[in-house]
């Protein structure tokens, strides 16, 4: 099992309304372990999972709350003892009262810690495409620097 890099997901938003296990499982829809195994659809959501398959990688599981994207599941994986091994600081996995239970306070709380963890993925994404994009420039600017000073030097001098 690995982590997968960060990505941006046009769900990562939409992963507020997965704090309902009934939501969460509803993504396990093309999950390659059904049956026999630890990582069923079922615990695979308990654990806080949501399934977000790619064309190439079509075992990545997020959890919602924390957003630790993990793929390579094996049927020994225990989805819980995964999470909390990668994320033991997850407000998820942290919680003391089943999600009915919470107190407004109680939810409004995780809700912002979980769009604090949400914003600084989504910033340090745009951080590191903005420093793709200058390097690109100043990649593209070495190259025409280079071809203007070749075509300087090529040139014969006038008398």
């Amino acid at each position: 099992m690995s982590e997968v890099p960060s990505r941006s997901s046009d769900k990562l938003l939409d992963y507020g309304r997965m704090y309902r296990l009934e939501r969460r499982l509803e993504t396990f829809k093309d999950w390659p372990f059904l049956e026999d195994c630890k990582c069923t659809p079922e615990r695979m959501a308990l654990a806080g999972f949501v399934h977000c398959p790619s064309e190439s990688e079509p075992d990545v599981a997020c959890c919602f709350f924390c957003l630790k994207e993990l793929e390579g599941w094996e049927p020994d994986d225990d989805p819980w003892y995964e999470h909390a091994k990668r994320s033991p600081h997850c407000g998820f996995l942290n919680m003391k009262k089943d999600f009915d239970t919470l107190l407004a306070t109680e939810f409004f709380k995780l809700e912002q810690q979980r769009l604090c963890i949400y914003i600084r993925k989504i910033g340090g994404q745009k951080i590191a495409q903005f420093r793709e994009e200058v390097e690109q420039t100043r990649r593209n600017l070495q190259t025409l620097f280079s071809i203007a000073q070749y075509k300087d030097h090529s040139q014969p001098s006038p008398p």
